[in-house]
């Protein structure tokens, strides 16, 4: 991998300080050329987009991937994540991660680690084995710690800790949980914070939007762990949401998220139609849910950024994981952009905070 090291100072700086209002008049809504420029003249940290390099061959993609006015952050999708960095029991593989990392640091764009500590796409050494809880932890320890080592300096900010709990709050049974109990949670924030003591450190989930059951969960997990005096910087909102289920108190709860102490961001977002195709009227509910979510996150000041989930639908998740369902993303499968894209660029124009 060639050297992370040339965006380094930059990269510190743009991850620990809010951007600078734009200066033309803030009263005068103007055309903003991309979203991520709305973004940054909203006094967020960027607006990104998650990503796989295989998707990369596809030219139109690329260009407006590559634009800087549309994308200041990336996410990658999948190839950080423990079976590829993993894939066997202390081998460790950063190479396609690498590549994502090379193309934050040609293009100045901020880049968001995915994620330490998952219970999917686990690669099967450790989906089917058999560890003491000793040896889990260890195990643990040493993935988050290289890991989180092998990009410092270069990764603002980590998804350390990804969907620990159900639905109902109650904390997810897998390999994990099963084996440490809640203490696998610590073990990869303390090792995370080691590796890489400027990095941002989140606990990232989905369901935690609104409030409720999982939601409060989370809070009373952030609670001890800052008892605990455990290293935790934000929460992550996934916000995989349907067209027309915009939780209505996802702005209070952001609120209740920072008055423990903590940034949040929006880190996977998409709005899918339940059923296809869509209709006029779907189409004018989703633009104006996706202004909805931006404009609850513009109107807190340490919700930070906004990261969509893939930003056209010829590359999204949801049909694959949803049959049936679609439409999700703010550009369609030829690259055009949707009404819900001037949602965003007009949720960053409401008065934020």
């Amino acid at each position: 991998m060639s050297s992370l090291l040339s965006l380094v100072a930059t990269t510190a700086l743009v991850c620990g300080v809010l951007a600078s209002p734009a200066t033309s008049d803030a009263s005068t809504f103007h055309p903003i050329p991309g979203l991520n420029v709305a973004a940054k003249s909203a006094r967020k940290l960027y607006f990104g987009t998650a990503t796989n390099s295989e998707q990369w061959n596809d030219t139109t993609y690329f260009n407006i991937l590559k634009n800087n006015a549309e994308f200041g952050q990336v996410t990658p999708a999948n190839v950080m994540k423990w079976f590829a960095t993993e894939p066997e029991e202390g081998v460790f593989t950063f190479q396609d991660g690498d590549i994502i990392a090379d193309f934050t640091e040609r293009t100045g764009k901020l880049l968001r680690g995915h994620n330490c500590v998952w219970h999917n796409q686990l690669p099967d050494w450790l989906e089917n084995g058999t560890f003491s809880p000793s040896e889990l932890a260890f195990i643990v320890s040493r993935h988050c710690f290289n890991l989180v080592s092998h990009y410092k300096g270069h990764v603002c900010t980590w998804d350390v800790i990804n969907e620990a709990f159900n639905d109902d709050g109650t904390f997810r049974s897998d390999i994990f949980f099963n084996t440490l109990n809640t203490t696998y949670i610590p073990l990869a924030l303390y090792a995370a914070r080691a590796a890489d003591p400027k990095a941002k450190l989140y606990i990232n989930d989905f369901n935690i939007e609104g409030i409720g059951a999982k939601a409060t969960a989370l809070k009373n997990l952030i609670k001890w762990l800052k008892s605990e005096n455990v290293p935790i910087d934000g929460v992550g909102l996934q916000s995989h949401f349907e067209v027309g289920g915009v939780p209505p108190t996802l702005q209070q709860n952001i609120e209740e998220f920072v008055a423990l102490g903590l940034e949040v961001a929006i880190t996977e977002l998409d709005i899918r139609f339940t059923s296809l195709p869509p209709t006029a009227a779907g189409i004018a509910q989703q633009k104006k849910d996706y202004e909805t979510v931006i404009a609850a996150c513009n109107a807190v000041e340490k919700c930070v950024g906004v990261t969509v989930w893939d930003f056209t639908d010829k590359y999204s998740w949801i049909p694959g994981t949803f049959p049936g369902q679609g439409s999700a993303c703010p550009w369609t499968e030829d690259f055009v952009k949707k009404p819900a894209y001037e949602g965003i660029i007009e949720g960053f124009q409401t008065h934020g905070h």
